[in-house]
């Protein structure tokens, strides 16, 4: 069974930077897109951002050239590392996986929590 464990979350200033790792188990890592998602109470969970097995990488408008999102398919991790970060960024942020052209796993991990506030 596919497992997602994230980390990295926490308060951070305005303008501040964050990084979130999330450790992957339970499937064939590098054969599947890895996607980040955000979700704020009372809301729909949104995508962030994706990274296919071949690097390339999709962002949502919100976070273009704040984002950026990494793989490390030996170590079967997902980065997100998160700059210049604003207040709506404050969510509860996951990852999932996906093989191409299918929706995510219907496993989803606990999530880390991104407070952006001064």
């Amino acid at each position: 069974q596919v497992q997602f464990v994230e980390s990295g979350g926490g308060l951070v200033q305005p303008g501040g930077s964050l990084r979130l790792s999330c450790a992957v188990s339970g499937i064939d890592f590098s054969s599947y897109y890895m996607s980040w998602y955000r979700q704020v109470p009372g809301k729909s969970r949104n995508l962030v951002a994706r990274i296919s097995t071949g690097r390339a990488t999709y962002y949502a408008e919100s976070v273009k050239g704040r984002f950026a999102i990494s793989r490390n398919d030996a170590k079967s991790t997902v980065v997100l590392q998160m700059n210049n970060l604003k207040p709506e960024d404050t969510a509860v942020y996951y990852c999932n996986a996906n093989l191409p052209s299918t929706p995510p796993t219907d496993s989803w991990g606990q999530g880390t929590q991104v407070t952006v506030s001064s």
